[in-house]
């Protein structure tokens, strides 16, 4: 287990996580345009700015989880022959 997963967060950071995870479920991810890597991109940029902020950290934590749901989902789609 890494650091960053022994820091519970706050009511504020966890409601500030459950809003971000479900904003990123709503970014599209198709071949024309990947709303989601964009998103990375710009959290990447402001993370050099300030780094250390826990805002940062957090929207990093949820892209990668959403990252993961999406190919799991896909995955599955796959097995299933869907």
């Amino acid at each position: 287990m890494s650091i960053e997963n022994m820091i519970q967060d706050t009511e504020e950071e966890r409601v500030f996580r459950e809003n971000y995870a479900q904003e990123l479920r709503k970014m599209r991810q198709d071949s024309g345009r990947d709303e989601l890597e964009d998103e990375r991109r710009k959290v990447k940029q402001q993370a050099m700015k300030t780094p250390g902020r826990r805002g940062e950290q957090i929207k990093h934590e949820e892209i990668d989880k959403e990252i993961v749901r999406r190919y799991n989902i896909k995955q599955q789609n796959a097995k299933g022959g869907t």
